[in-house]
């Protein structure tokens, strides 16, 4: 993504301005825990403090976008959008008046409006997309704010559901919507669809396995949709829905006003 853009894991779990800046005496590229994401035999990336730099100002641009973004959408359907505050923190979870967040995380709170992420997750998503697609990476990182801040606009038009998963897939839907509104107006770079489809899949659900039996399989699926964000293939789809149509296709309200 362009620095000229004007254009983040609990269901009810980014300050006008990114809070204090990093208070870590380390060297510019000093390495920083080695950070883990995803599972299994997935790789690990060593993220210097110049990464998690590089990383928050990509996170400011963004909140800059989408603050501006969502305040037109909220005013065209007879709205006013009340932007989060953003809060980083790094490597340990972070107590939330919704809750705790934990380290490799992200997270919105409706009940301080704030959107909380680990800074060494985000320089570590985007990372990891650049390691995998040859391109910097940033709009892997950039889409987990834009998924938070989607929780922020879905809440604040009281679109809830019971069921995580249906709460996800408006978050993933309205941060394929804004990544819409960057390319409309000329502010993504080549490769950061790729970058944000990446991020989408890095911290997907793995795809339930069912067992043949009829009621244990429905079991399984009901767990998925009240405890998951969706599988790669969720994730992704729900994403492109926003991408391709705006966010009229995430939430009625939009298609109505």
């Amino acid at each position: 993504m362009t620095t000229r853009s004007v254009l983040l894991h609990a269901r009810t779990l980014v300050a006008a301005a990114l809070v204090a800046g990093l208070t870590t005496a380390a060297a510019p590229d000093a390495p920083l825990p080695l950070q883990r994401m995803g599972a299994g035999d997935t790789p690990t990336v060593t993220v210097t403090l110049a990464d998690v730099q590089a990383s928050n100002a990509k996170a400011a641009m963004a909140y800059g976008a989408l603050v501006p973004m969502w305040r037109a959408h909220f005013a065209d359907v007879g709205a006013r959008f009340v932007a989060p505050q953003v809060a980083r923190f790094r490597g340990a979870g972070v107590r939330t008046p919704c809750g705790a967040v934990t380290a490799n995380n992200a997270a919105y709170c409706p009940r301080d409006n704030r959107i909380y992420f680990d800074e060494i997750f985000l320089a570590a998503q985007a990372k990891r997309a650049a390691m995998q697609l040859g391109t910097d990476g940033d709009m892997a990182a950039v889409g987990v704010i834009a998924h938070e801040m989607g929780h922020a606009v879905a809440i604040q038009l009281g679109q809830m559901s019971r069921y995580t998963y249906q709460n996800e897939r408006t978050a993933d839907c309205l941060a394929g919507a804004f990544a819409r509104q960057a390319d409309a107006d000329g502010q993504l770079e080549p490769g950061d669809i790729d970058e944000a489809f990446f991020g989408m899949a890095a911290a997907a659900d793995p795809t339930p396995e069912l067992t043949g039996d009829r009621r244990a399989d429905r079991a399984i699926l009901v767990r998925a949709a009240l405890m998951g964000h969706g599988t790669e293939a969720q994730r992704t789809a729900n994403f492109r829905a926003g991408l391709e149509s705006g966010p009229g296709a995430c939430l009625e309200v939009f298609r109505d006003g």
